[in-house]
């Protein structure tokens, strides 16, 4: 189990390094829009994409 929390550990790392890696300006964008946000909107993106994040696991693990 502590090899698999490692491993998808390595993934998110790998994956938010994509962006910036690829395009750095449309981070740079998409941080600034970030930041413009109030709380609640920033809630309810981090909500949505737990979410998609969890319906995504079930799919692949069933």
């Amino acid at each position: 189990m502590l090899q698999d929390l490692l491993a998808a550990l390595a993934l998110v790392l790998v994956l938010e390094g994509l962006l910036p890696f690829a395009s750095p300006g449309a981070l740079r964008r998409a941080m600034l829009q970030m930041a413009q946000l109030d709380d609640r909107g920033l809630r309810v993106a981090g909500l949505v994409s737990m979410l998609l994040g969890l319906a995504l696991l079930y799919l692949v693990r069933h």
